[in-house]
């Protein structure tokens, strides 16, 4: 198979009372400040975000991050953790999926199985 594996990596969180008790608008700015930056420097890396805290008591949000290249994605958590994302704390790591889009099937191709 000569398509890249795209990779992805569901990484929750939990918001923490930092965050929660800053105003919508200083969370919104914040993000911005923060994210923009990151994700520009590690554009091979692309991010969704859903929330979660609804419908899921462990943690408040679910970021996706879609790759090709794991690497691409190590490094920009990297950048991540040393942001005020981690650093204040905003938000709490609490757990790391990673997965590869398709994988059986790139399995059944590579070998006929």
């Amino acid at each position: 198979m000569s398509a890249k594996a795209n990779y992805a990596f569901f990484v929750l969180v939990r918001a923490l009372p930092a965050w929660l008790r800053l105003p919508r608008e200083e969370r919104g700015a914040i993000s911005a400040r923060e994210w923009a930056p990151i994700l520009r420097r590690h554009d091979r890396v692309r991010l969704r975000s859903f929330d979660a805290e609804a419908f899921y008591a462990r943690g408040s949000d679910v970021f996706l991050f879609e790759t090709e290249a794991p690497e691409a994605y190590y490094f920009l958590m990297e950048a991540v953790r040393d942001s005020s994302i981690f650093t204040e704390p905003y938000f709490e790591l609490i757990d790391i999926i990673p997965a590869i889009e398709d994988g059986f099937r790139r399995y059944e191709a590579e070998t006929g199985g």
